[in-house]
């Protein structure tokens, strides 16, 4: 049983692919067959985290063997704590995004393909976090972007199309990248099984060199890095946030975005953890892998945090700035999971992971109900342009209200979830400037404040510029449509419950930085002898 419902939530939403397919000719019937699919995938995702992870008997872990054939030879399947919490957050978001696109999209564009390829979407970021083998994660990764390269040019005009053309060379750049280093890795180590990988590079007996791993897997960080849309690969982030569909931008935003930075903790944490290069590094005696890759995500994450602020300051649409604001936000996830990287006690190394899960989930939750509010906006006055905005608090009170939650969490208000998030950020870098004080831990502590400052900024930005003051022309004239605003307003309710009732989502958090670096228990449950599946 607990074997079999790591692979649920996928045939879940090959299910859904099949039936809303069938469905395209009766558009009543394939929206409900669209929403009642991701229903049955929130259902299916909270029975695999409570049998998986969070239930009093649960394994901590499980894998599924494909077709029966064991691992490393077959397609393995892990749900794991890690593998969990994402695919917890995202069954939220997509819940969320599905549901308002039947009353956001134009009925004669949700025909035919929209709802089949949002399933696609969401089957290639739940197979991406349960994939057990790197070349599955590649084709996971394309089925994903597959979908998203229609959804980004899915209006067909001049503006879209460029931005869709933008979005798919940078990612067919990526996915080059991406595959050449998975063909080296192969080479080099003889194996694409993420368990007997980790085994391999831990294994002095294995007499692998480690030095090629470094290089190839900058190869396959590169494209995750693309994904997360961090300093320098996010230039396709705000246009094709901005050509997309509202609840596709929440998607890309909520979900997709989070594939990338599992991918970085998954490879990096918990199969390449294990690997010694030999190469001298001073004061160390034998580098990690991850002496490495630490300093490289702790820069980007940084760079992230300062150009995204800096870009949305001076956006003048809500949709334009809530983009380079999620430039800046997946800084403050990459930031912690960079110290943990660089690490030196097991306990920052976990504090590290747990705050960027933390502070993922926040951007999550928050961000996608911040663009699913652009989008009603939009649907309602006809513009997202904050000099054509205001008066919207007075005109509309409960999205009013959505949207001032959503900016304070963004801030980092307390009892919201961005306090959560913001909260562990810091602690984490405070704790790595303790362990190590030198300039380069003060500038990252610097960094993470300026972030801070400039997320008031833009944040105020949106609040005051669309919903403070006397009511515009636009707003005046706006017809809100009800179900959208309430989606909106139950998702606010939504951040500040994480908030108020945040100890199971630490503890849930908790296990998921735990499985992150528990590499013994990953390839324990993958069981590299082989079997049938029980």
């Amino acid at each position: 049983m607990v074997e079999t419902i790591v692979i649920a939530p996928m045939l879940v939403a090959l299910v859904s692919i099949a039936v809303t397919l069938a469905t395209g000719q009766w558009p009543r019937f394939q929206r409900i067959a669209s929403v009642g699919g991701v229903l049955a995938y929130v259902v299916v995702v909270a029975a695999l985290d409570w049998l998986v992870v969070l239930g009093p008997d649960a394994p901590g872990a499980a894998a599924y063997q494909v077709g029966g054939w064991g691992a490393p030879f077959g397609i393995t399947l892990v749900a794991d704590g890690l593998a969990a919490f994402m695919l917890a957050i995202v069954a939220v978001v997509a819940l969320y995004s599905i549901v308002f696109s039947v009353f956001y999209v134009d009925p004669l564009n949700q025909r035919v393909y929209y709802h089949p390829l949002v399933h696609v979407l969401l089957l290639g970021v739940t197979g991406a976090f349960l994939t057990g083998d790197l070349f599955n994660l590649f084709v996971w990764f394309e089925v994903m972007l597959m979908a998203s390269y229609a959804f980004v040019a899915f209006y067909g005009d001049a503006e879209h199309t460029a931005a869709g053309m933008r979005y798919v060379v940078m990612n067919l750049i990526g996915s080059v990248l991406m595959l050449l280093g998975i063909g080296g890795l192969y080479a080099t180590l003889g194996t694409l099984n993420m368990a007997d990988m980790a085994q391999t590079v831990a294994d002095p007996a294995a007499d692998v060199d480690a030095a090629p791993v470094v290089g190839l897997s900058m190869f396959v960080f590169a494209p995750f890095a693309l994904k997360a849309g961090l300093v320098p690969f996010q230039f396709w982030v705000p246009s094709a946030y901005r050509a997309a569909p509202a609840p596709i931008a929440a998607m890309l935003a909520g979900a997709t975005k989070k594939v990338g930075i599992y991918a970085i903790v998954r490879l990096y944490f918990t199969v390449f953890a294990g690997a010694t290069v030999p190469i001298a590094v001073p004061g160390v005696a034998d580098a990690s892998l991850l002496t490495y890759f630490g300093p490289i995500l702790l820069v980007l994450g940084s760079l992230s945090i300062i150009v995204g602020g800096l870009g949305a300051i001076g956006r003048e649409t809500i949709d334009g700035l809530l983009a380079y604001s999620s430039i800046g936000q997946v800084g403050f996830i990459a930031v912690p999971i960079g110290i943990a990287g660089m690490a030196t006690s097991a306990s920052l190394q976990r504090l590290g992971i747990l705050a960027g899960l933390i502070y993922a989930l926040h951007h999550a939750l928050t961000k996608s109900m911040l663009f699913l509010s652009a989008g009603a906006i939009q649907n309602g006055t006809g513009t997202t342009r904050l000099a054509e905005l205001g008066g919207l608090a007075a005109h509309s009170p409960v999205l009013g209200g959505s949207v001032f939650v959503g900016s304070l969490s963004l801030v980092g208000i307390p009892p919201l979830s961005g306090f959560f998030g913001k909260f562990f950020a810091f602690e984490a870098a405070v704790s790595r400037l303790a362990a190590d004080p030198t300039a380069g831990a003060a500038v990252v502590l610097l960094v993470l404040l300026a972030g801070a400052v400039l997320t008031i900024v833009y944040a105020t930005r949106i609040w005051v510029g669309s919903f403070w003051g006397t009511q515009t022309a636009a707003v005046e004239g706006a017809i809100l449509d009800t179900p959208q605003v309430l989606l909106v307003a139950s998702l606010a309710v939504l951040v500040i419950l994480v908030g108020v009732g945040f100890d199971p989502v630490y503890r849930f958090a908790d296990a998921a930085a735990t499985a992150a670096l528990d590499t013994e228990a990953y390839v324990d449950v993958v069981g590299l002898e082989g079997g049938e599946n029980g």
